[in-house]
């Protein structure tokens, strides 16, 4: 089936909103915001930390959050780089990310593994929201 011109331009926006809010999350993380960075999720959202730990709706993600967030960035930080999404349906979308470590200053730090979260996004209320992430640690080969 071909691609309309309206199809590719309207998937290039709905591709834009989402990079839009993982432009957000990772602004959250970087300046340590836990309000801003638990409004991206969706109320019955389930979260898997980059250290397995699994959190189950927007309140056992806010608690887990406001405890680790605060502080977590006073060393170093992680730049968030969408590097593929894909439709599952118009409303719904599998997002992978790029998670690189940087320093303060933005320098990528080479001793740190990257992360590759995936993200399920769903758009409701005409906005896209978190409604389940999984981060995963990449091991050097």
């Amino acid at each position: 089936m071909a691609t309309t011109d309206i199809e590719r331009h309207t998937r290039d926006a709905e591709i834009e909103a989402i990079k839009r809010v993982v432009s957000v999350l990772e602004h959250a993380q970087q300046n340590e915001l836990p309000d801003e960075f638990v409004g991206l999720f969706r109320q019955d959202a389930i979260w898997t930390t980059g250290g397995g730990k699994r959190l189950i709706g927007r309140d056992e993600i806010s608690a887990f959050t406001r405890q680790v967030l605060p502080g977590a960035m006073k060393d170093s930080t992680a730049t968030y780089e969408v590097v593929h999404v894909l439709f599952v349906r118009p409303d719904v979308a599998a997002v992978k990310v790029r998670q690189r470590p940087v320093t303060l200053d933005g320098e990528p730090i080479e001793a740190q593994n990257e992360g590759s979260p995936l993200y399920i996004m769903a758009k409701e209320g005409g906005q896209w929201c978190l409604v389940a992430g999984q981060n995963t640690v990449v091991l050097d080969s």
